[in-house]
């Protein structure tokens, strides 16, 4: 017999992440707070190891490449160059009959194919929700307000009294902590364009989210990619981070079958081009990275509303102009949410089921669990080969139940190897390997187990485009 494969819903997911300690729902003693999630020791573990994954490909691997950690609070005036004071807004109507709140475009995309509400204008959107009478997804009635502009920056207030306060902002993007920071990276580092500034870091937007678990949420984190470069350069470089995006998904381990691109037909203030990367959910294709070619519009109104120039001067033409950026923005947080989708299974063969998360190995959380066979007999040597290899690896020691159990526990988490000690390892020094994918054991001398290890869990071992 074969084996068959179930299908994860995302009520699936959620249960099994709070179940194994992936994510928990934010401040759940108290009833929680909407669209805020906690994530638990092992889904701590593997959103550090995506950030790990991400900085391989893109600073260690790449040339002129620089890593930055700028302030989530900055000059207030930044965000008014940068477009986000006056335009960062969503359309949002209200149902008079249930009070609740609503994305005017949401309400038209979910509501049908045939009309794509990213190119309409706000008139256009009112009178297409009141034409086709769309109704309101909780109550079902079509009664709606006019659509109002509702601004999506966190504001706060800083200062010793409430009268000395001045309003400062959460920042909803990472992106202008590196276009204020140019210059600084370009001296300090000594390089010349093009070059790229990547950071990772949390933004924060007071938006209407529709759930789905961690997709959409007012709090979540980003790893953002800025290339500057010359005009002229810039639609190559678009085109080759498009690509070089999915290529980094795969490396993670995403099938290319469940990504797609998606260019985008009304373009924001800023951009010349723009292009999504988007992953096949449960409910249906959802952004997971989002590239464009910014121009230089933004160097252009941070130097008008600094009075600081940032020009780059080349050497070779005796030139001076602003450079264009081309940038690359991953959604951590639904990238860990993609590769659940993508590597947790349910398999039934002969009538036996198995739960397994399948993730590569360099992502895994844990990376070995030691197994002592006998509790009595096997724990000391057991203790000893789980103190020597936690001092490098992520490892996990569990002495509960029979073997076929822990091996499960194991496989449900990603644990991609175990390590069972038993009698032949206290006569011949051996071990007992087992692969989680293949269930496949092999026997090995314990002092081998280092050089053994050595390269499963290194990010060299996955296909970089250098």
């Amino acid at each position: 017999m074969g084996i068959t494969m179930k299908e994860f819903t995302m009520e699936d997911l959620m249960a099994y992440c709070s179940q194994y300690g992936f994510i928990f729902r934010g401040s759940e003693i108290y009833g929680g707070l909407a669209n805020t999630w906690d994530y638990g020791p092992l889904g701590t573990r593997l959103k550090n190891n995506i950030k790990d994954a991400w900085r391989y490909y893109f600073i260690q691997t790449r040339d002129n490449s620089y890593e930055l950690d700028s302030d989530i609070l900055m000059n207030p005036t930044v965000w008014e160059a940068s477009g986000h004071l006056a335009g960062f807004s969503d359309p949002l109507i209200d149902c008079k009959s249930c009070k609740t709140r609503h994305r005017a475009d949401n309400l038209i995309n979910d509501y049908t194919d045939e009309a794509n509400a990213d190119t309409m204008t706000q008139e256009k959107m009112l009178r297409y929700i009141r034409e086709k009478e769309i109704p309101c997804p909780k109550c079902g009635k079509s009664d709606f307000t006019d659509i109002r502009q509702f601004n999506l920056m966190f504001a706060t207030r800083r200062g010793v009294t409430e009268e000395s306060a001045s309003t400062i902002y959460l920042r909803p993007e990472n992106a202008q902590g590196e276009y204020v920071n140019f210059l600084n990276v370009m001296r300090s580092m000594r390089t010349k364009l093009p070059f790229g500034i990547g950071q990772i870091g949390k933004a924060f937007r007071n938006e209407i989210t529709p759930g789905n678990f961690t997709f959409r949420t007012i709090e979540f984190e980003q790893m953002e990619y800025q290339t500057f470069c010359k005009k002229g350069e810039d639609e190559a470089l678009y085109d080759y981070f498009k690509n070089y995006g999915i290529q980094f998904f795969e490396f993670l381990g995403i099938k290319r079958e469940n990504l797609r691109h998606h260019d985008h037909e009304k373009l924001a203030h800023y951009a010349k081009a723009a292009c999504d990367i988007e992953y096949l959910f449960p409910f249906g294709w959802g952004e997971i990275n989002g590239t464009h070619n910014r121009t230089d519009f933004d160097l252009t109104r941070h130097q008008e509303y600094s009075g600081k120039s940032l020009e780059y001067f080349e050497e070779e033409t005796k030139e001076k102009y602003i450079p264009y950026i081309i940038e690359s923005t991953y959604g951590l947080d639904r990238i860990v949410l993609a590769l659940l989708f993508e590597t947790l299974m349910e398999e039934v063969k002969e009538g036996e089921t198995r739960q397994v998360l399948r993730l590569p190995a360099f992502l895994a959380p844990i990376k070995i669990n030691v197994l002592p066979l006998i509790k009595k007999r096997h724990t000391e040597k057991a203790l000893e080969i789980y103190n020597h290899l936690k001092r490098k690896y992520m490892v996990s020691y569990d002495d509960a139940g029979n073997i076929g159990k822990r091996y499960r526990r194991g496989d449900v988490i990603g644990t991609p190897y175990a390590i069972t000690i038993d009698d032949d390892t206290l006569e011949k020094e051996t071990v007992t390997i087992r692969q989680r994918d293949t269930m496949e054991q092999i026997r090995l001398p314990y002092e081998e187990l280092e050089s053994y290890f050595k390269e499963k869990f290194n990010f060299a071992a996955g296909t970089v485009p250098l």
